[in-house]
């Protein structure tokens, strides 16, 4: 039988927007437990993008997270001797957790300018349904599409 869901730890809002997906972003963003960097980052970013859209940056991260977590996945499972790509249905929480790690991988990845500005940059792409993360959320969906005929063996 399966284990109840573990309690996990909640983390506090961010001082600046009183978001705890802000706050969580900040703790994806945070290597070797510099906080305060890490929220200079994100705060920065939020700025720029506040000067290039002359819109509430809270709003765009939030439109960003919504548009890059995928619905489906796939999950490999083995069935008598062969291996599946069985597509499921993502849980929300997951899915803001995937969106957040795509978003913040893909401006790691691009080259050049600060790492304020690749991030800034990623965020408008990912609100606009554009970019790296946006992308890697629409292979997930096709390998979710094309292995639906595999879908009976998720139970």
């Amino acid at each position: 039988m399966r284990r109840g869901v573990k309690k996990r730890n909640k983390p506090t809002p961010d001082i600046k927007f009183d978001s705890l997906d802000v706050s969580k972003f900040i703790n994806y963003i945070m290597s070797d437990g510099k906080k305060s960097v890490a929220e200079k980052i994100l705060y920065g970013a939020f700025d720029v993008i506040k000067e290039k859209t002359k819109s509430e940056p809270l709003q765009i991260f939030n439109d960003a997270i919504d548009k890059v977590g995928p619905d489906m996945e796939v999950r490999s499972r083995r069935v008598g001797g062969a291996n599946y790509q069985i597509p499921y249905e993502v849980r929300p929480e997951r899915r803001k957790s995937l969106a957040m790690r795509w978003i913040l991988d893909s401006a790691r990845s691009r080259k050049g300018s600060s790492m304020i500005e690749r991030l800034a940059d990623e965020i408008l792409l990912a609100s606009k349904g554009e970019g790296e993360a946006f992308k890697k959320k629409e292979n997930t969906h096709k390998m979710a599409e094309s292995n639906k005929a595999f879908a009976h063996f998720a139970w």
